[in-house]
Formats: structure tokens, C-alpha cells, sequence
């Protein structure tokens, strides 16, 4: 294994040059302090859709197990995805709605 992670760090050093050098490109001539607030809210954003992804599977999950206590029954996948959209089942984790256009 050790030769297997030596080989793969130059790959790794590589792949971070380049990820700096496209950053870098992106952001043309504005100044890095003002990019970091750019690069925060792509952050921020991406935490909430994982979130909210994740929170969505574990309800599907949950709504469709005979053992849970979200068990929705009999009901088809067409009430499963109307249940999924109530906005209170993420409120009340603490989840950002991030809703679905489909």
C-alpha cells in the first residue's frame, strides 16, 4: 500500500495545481479578498443542497419502512413524492427547504 499512496501523491499535487491554476484564471483580476466571499457562499450553498439531499433520502427511506414511525403506509411513489415536499419534515431538523422543480 505504501508504494500505491506514493504513486498516488504526484497524481494528487497535480490535480491541486491545476485546481489553483483554473481558480486562479476564474477570478481574473479581482483581488482575493474579495473572491474568498464568491468561493463562502458557493460553500454555504452546496452544504444546504447536501443537506437537504440527505434529509430527503432518510425520509424516503423512513416513509416507506413498515418498522418507522413516518411509515406512510400503502401509499404509491406519487405519495411519497407529494409527502417528500411538505416543508416541515426539513423545518424540523433544521434543514434548508431547497425545493424541486420538476
Amino acid at each position: 500500500m505504501a508504494s500505491r499512496a506514493g504513486k498516488l501523491a504526484p497524481m494528487l499535487d497535480d490535480i491541486q495545481k491545476t485546481l489553483w491554476a483554473t481558480a486562479d484564471k476564474l477570478r481574473a483580476n479581482m483581488d482575493a479578498a474579495e473572491y474568498k466571499h464568491l468561493v463562502l457562499g458557493l460553500i454555504f450553498v452546496k452544504y444546504i443542497s447536501d443537506t437537504f439531499a440527505a434529509r430527503r433520502a432518510e425520509l424516503t427511506t423512513r416513509l416507506t419502512n413498515p418498522d418507522d414511525e413516518y411509515f406512510y403506509g400503502d401509499a404509491d411513489p406519487a405519495d411519497i413524492a407529494a409527502e417528500l415536499e411538505d416543508r416541515d419534515y426539513y423545518k424540523e431538523v433544521n434543514v434548508f427547504w431547497v425545493g424541486y422543480e420538476f
